[in-house]
């Protein structure tokens, strides 16, 4: 599904990738270990969908492996899809 075509007030999830300092692990820093920092380099992850901007071509994503937030280029995101809720309670 591309960006562009979402619809407003549904939930949406999608993969990205994002230039930030990561750690010796590869991930976004900074973070709750003492871990010593790699440098620049690129993050990749599933992120779930909390603005676009269709002007400036812009996605503010909170990414579901480090509950950080990045804004993200539309040409940096992929496998755009909707997201389905579920209650963990409801399974019981």
């Amino acid at each position: 599904m591309d960006i562009r075509e979402i619809t407003p007030g549904k939930s949406y999830a999608c993969k990205f990738k994002v230039k930030t300092i990561l750690d010796t692990f590869g991930r976004p820093h900074p973070n709750l270990s003492d871990t010593p920092i790699q440098g620049l380099g690129w993050y990749e992850s599933l992120g779930v969908l909390m603005q676009r901007d269709t002007e400036k071509e812009l996605v503010k994503l909170k990414d579901e492996k480090s509950s950080k937030e990045f804004v993200v280029p539309f040409s940096d995101i992929w496998d755009v899809d909707e997201v389905e809720w579920v209650d963990p309670l409801d399974n019981q």
